[in-house]
């Protein structure tokens, strides 16, 4: 850690704020370092050398209100923080834009690792792996026990006709970023919107819901889901499909994509699915639906990544390799959804 300021976090006028708002939360000069940076929210780790926080805002420079919303973000975890779903603890939101030059709030700082890697995951050994992950299903399932009106949050989304506007906007997103011929990918979109299906009664959606998003202590237990910025109401199966699709192995080497599923110990795509049907009562059969959707939209995701590093927009390890994946990803699809 260093005493500089990290970028887009001025300590002086953070730590004014906290002693004015929550007095006697900071005891000694802050110290911070940027943990995740990028298109997405920035995340900051704050530490007055006794206690250590979270500190969340939205990218430097300007963004789409409703992508980077501080405040959605801290409803859904304060909404959640009384329920079985693991989520830190939200300390203060700052709406004041004076204050550090945008929105942020601050959470308590939860201990554990991020499994982001094949590797990683693969040094816990076979049976801790398949814990871990079956971990996982079961804390969705929590999630998704969660009712949205008794938590405050029965106006947190559009439930009603979710999946079609998801379709559309993910259809979207492509228009956006088009610059080369993807054999398949308006034949998965236009499949997807053929075949969609009744969804069940609305919960709370992550959104992004994966291994690398949530934090696992020593002992293998969940202890917080990170990253809600995707979060709504909406069609829970659309999370079991995204979560699905990261337990499938794809074939590319040194893939940029986060995934684990290649870990000794990690149970299958059905498994998994057989396991979320069991505690949460849902109806599944319809997951191939969702499964292929997963891979149109990661495709649409990469798509962007790589339309952005044509235009040098993008720099880094990895990142030329991102646009070999997308044709990849179309073929997954379009193979899950007539397999369904």
């Amino acid at each position: 850690m260093s005493n500089d300021h990290p970028p887009g976090l001025d300590l002086e006028r953070l730590r004014g704020h906290l002693d004015r708002e929550r007095p006697g939360l900071v005891r000694g000069p802050l110290d911070a370092e940027l943990i995740e940076g990028g298109r997405s929210n920035l995340t900051y780790r704050v530490t007055d050398g006794t206690s250590r926080w979270v500190v969340r805002r939205p990218p430097l420079g300007h963004v789409l209100a409703t992508a980077h919303d501080m405040r959605r973000e801290h409803r859904v975890i304060s909404a959640l923080h009384s329920t079985a779903v693991p989520v830190p603890e939200p300390l203060l939101l700052c709406e004041d834009e004076t204050v550090i030059g945008s929105p942020f709030y601050v959470m308590e700082f939860v201990e554990g690792t991020p499994y982001r890697t094949t590797p990683q995951l693969s040094a816990l050994g076979p049976e801790r792996t398949r814990g871990v992950v079956l971990g996982l299903v079961d804390t969705l399932v929590d999630l998704h026990a969660v009712d949205p009106e008794a938590a405050g949050l029965g106006d947190f989304g559009r439930p009603e006709g979710f999946l079609d506007r998801q379709l559309r906007r993910w259809g979207k997103q492509l228009d956006a970023s088009r610059n080369r011929e993807l054999p398949g990918i308006d034949e998965l979109h236009a499949a997807l919107g053929r075949a969609l299906p009744g969804s069940p009664s609305p919960t709370v959606v992550h959104g992004d819901y994966r291994l690398d998003n949530v934090l696992v202590d020593g002992d293998d237990r969940i202890r917080a889901i990170l990253d809600w910025e995707m979060s709504t109401l909406g069609d829970p199966l659309t999370d079991l499909g995204l979560l699905v699709m990261y337990s499938r192995r794809v074939d590319v080497r040194d893939s940029p994509v986060p995934t684990t599923a290649g870990a000794p110990g990690h149970p299958e795509p059905a498994e998994l699915i057989e396991r979320y049907a069991t505690g949460s009562g849902r109806d599944v059969s319809a997951v191939s639906w969702y499964e292929a959707f997963a891979w149109f939209k990661l495709a649409v995701i990469l798509e962007g990544i790589h339309y952005r590093f044509t235009l040098g927009q993008t720099v880094g390890a990895g990142f030329d390799r991102i646009g070999d994946l997308v044709p990849v990803f179309i073929d997954n699809g379009l193979t899950t959804l007539q397999e369904s």
